[in-house]
C-alpha cells in the first residue's frame, strides 16, 4: 500500500479522483510556479523594468517539460524549498541575459503561494462543477418524489410521515449554500501573493504596487490590500468549506447506508456486478461508495485542525506553520473531489423501492400516525389530553400487538370524537405530510438559479 491510500495506483479511486491528483501534482505544482514568474517577468516589462524581449524569452522558456524536475528535487533538499532550483532551471532554460531579470524583487513564498491560489483556482472551478451536478440530480429526485410518502425517522425510529422528495431536499439544500460559500470565498482568496522579503517590496522602489498590480492581472487574480505571508485565513476558510462540503454529503452517505440495510431495504447504491460484493458472502451488496465518502470526511475534518493551528505564524514568515500548508491542502482537495465523485455516482444511478417505503410506514401498526390523531384532537379536549390520550392509546397497542386504529376505535373515551371516516382519513400517512411539497419546491427552485461558472 502506498503511504498515502489517496494516492495509491490500487486505492486511489476510492478516496480521490485523477483529475484532482493531477492538479495538485509535482508537475503541475512547477508548471503553475512557472507560469508565476513568467507572469512576473511580463508585468514588469510593461512598467519597464525587464526588457520586452527578455519577458518574451522567459515566458517561451517556462514549460515544465523545459526544466529537469531531478535537479529541482535535488535543490529543494538542499534549500528546504523547491523554488531557488526553479529559478535556476528556468534562467538555464531562458538563457544567460534573461536568467538576470528573473524573480526580480519576489520572494520563494510569493512564488509558492501565488502557485497555490492557481492551483486552488482550478481544482475549485472542478469541486463547484461537482457541487451543482450533484445538487440538480438530488433537486430532480425531490421533484419526482415530492409527494412518496415514507416513515421519517428521528432517533432511529419511526416518528411522522415524510416523502422521500423531501428527503432528497434536504441533502441538496446545503449543497447549494456550499457553491454559495465557495463562490464568495474563491473572491476573497484568489489574490496575488507578492510582497518580497519581509512584505515591502523595498527592492521595487515606488513601483512595488504597480508590479502587484500588473502581475495579477497577468494572472487574472485579485489584488490584496497587502502581501498575506502571514496573514492565512483565505487558506483556512477554504479548507473549513471543503470541511463543511464533506460533511453535507457524509449526511448523504450515512443516510444511504441506513436506508440500505435488510430491515429498511429503500434506497440502494447503483448496482453492479462485483460491485460491494463480499470475499466470502455471495449476497452481499454494501453500500461502498457510501463507506468511503465518510471515510474521506472524516479525513478532511481531521486534517483542518492542522490548517487552523498553522494559521498562527510568527512575525513576517511562519517558523513551521507554513510547511504544514502543504500536508493539508491538496489531500483535503483530493479526499472531496473523491467524496463528490462518490455521491455522484450515487445520486445519479440509486434505486428507490418506494413500495418498501410504503410498506415500512406500517411496520408499527399505525402507531406512526399518533400525532395526527393527537393534532386532531387537540382543539376539542386540548393539547396535553390529546397527547396524554394517544401515550396511553400507544402503549396499550403496542402491549397487546394491536394497531394504532383498532385500540382508538375500542377507546371509550376517544370514540365519540373519532368517526370511522375521520379516522381512517387520521390513519392515513399521504395526508399527513404538512409542507412537505412546499419545502421541496423552494430548494428545488433555489438550485434552479445556480449557474455554471
Amino acid at each position: 500500500m502506498s503511504v498515502n491510500p489517496a494516492e495509491s495506483e490500487i486505492w486511489g479511486s476510492l478516496y480521490g479522483t485523477h483529475e484532482m491528483r493531477e492538479i495538485f501534482s509535482d508537475r503541475a505544482q512547477l508548471q503553475y510556479m512557472l507560469d508565476v514568474e513568467a507572469a512576473l517577468a511580463r508585468a514588469q516589462a510593461k512598467l519597464g523594468l525587464v526588457p520586452p524581449h527578455v519577458a518574451t524569452a522567459i515566458t517561451a522558456a517556462a514549460r515544465v517539460e523545459n526544466v529537469h524536475l531531478d535537479r529541482i528535487a535535488e535543490s529543494t533538499r538542499t534549500v528546504g524549498y523547491p523554488v531557488v532550483g526553479v529559478v535556476k532551471e528556468l534562467g538555464r532554460a531562458a538563457g544567460e541575459e534573461a536568467a538576470r531579470y528573473i524573480h526580480l524583487g519576489a520572494t520563494t513564498q510569493d512564488i509558492l503561494d501565488t502557485a497555490l491560489v492557481l492551483q486552488m483556482r482550478r481544482a475549485c472551478g472542478d469541486l463547484r462543477r461537482d457541487l451543482l451536478a450533484l445538487a440538480r440530480k438530488l433537486a430532480e429526485h425531490a421533484v419526482h418524489y415530492r409527494n412518496a410518502p415514507m416513515a421519517g425517522r428521528t432517533h432511529l425510529q419511526h416518528a411522522v410521515p415524510i416523502t422521500f422528495g423531501l428527503k432528497c431536499a434536504v441533502w441538496a439544500a446545503p449543497l447549494a449554500t456550499h457553491i454559495e460559500r465557495l463562490d464568495a470565498a474563491m473572491r476573497r482568496t484568489f489574490v496575488v501573493e507578492f510582497g518580497g522579503a519581509a512584505g515591502t517590496l523595498a527592492p521595487l522602489g515606488a513601483n512595488g504596487i504597480a508590479v502587484v498590480e500588473a502581475l495579477a492581472q497577468e494572472l487574472g487574480l485579485g489584488v490584496p490590500d497587502l502581501p498575506w505571508h502571514v496573514v492565512r485565513d483565505g487558506l483556512a476558510e477554504m479548507v473549513a468549506i471543503l470541511g463543511l462540503i464533506c460533511g453535507t454529503v457524509a449526511k448523504f452517505a450515512l443516510d444511504i447506508t441506513l436506508l440500505t440495510q435488510t430491515e429498511v431495504a429503500e434506497v440502494f447504491e447503483p448496482h453492479a456486478a462485483g460491485r460491494g460484493g463480499s470475499s466470502t458472502m455471495p449476497q452481499k451488496r454494501n453500500p461502498i461508495a457510501s463507506e468511503y465518502i465518510l471515510a474521506a470526511a472524516r479525513s478532511v475534518h481531521a486534517l483542518i485542525q492542522l490548517m487552523f493551528g498553522a494559521m498562527a505564524q510568527d512575525y513576517e514568515r511562519g517558523t513551521g506553520p507554513w510547511q504544514t500548508e502543504p500536508l493539508v491542502i491538496p489531500q483535503c482537495f483530493v479526499l472531496t473531489a473523491g467524496a463528490l465523485a462518490h455521491a455522484r455516482a450515487i445520486a445519479e444511478g440509486m434505486t428507490v423501492n418506494v413500495e418498501r417505503m410504503r410498506q415500512d410506514l406500517t411496520g408499527t401498526g399505525g402507531l406512526i400516525m399518533a400525532e395526527a390523531v393527537a393534532a386532531a384532537l387537540t382543539p376539542v379536549i386540548g393539547r396535553a389530553a390529546a397527547e396524554e390520550a394517544l401515550t396511553r392509546a400507544c402503549d396499550h397497542a403496542s402491549a397487546e400487538g394491536r394497531t394504532l386504529s383498532e385500540t382508538l376505535r375500542d377507546d371509550p373515551t376517544l370514540r365519540p370524537h373519532l368517526s370511522d371516516t375521520a379516522l381512517d382519513r387520521l390513519m392515513d400517512p399521504a395526508l399527513y405530510l404538512g409542507s412537505a411539497g412546499a419545502f421541496v419546491d423552494r430548494v428545488v427552485a433555489r438550485i434552479s438559479t445556480l449557474d455554471e461558472l
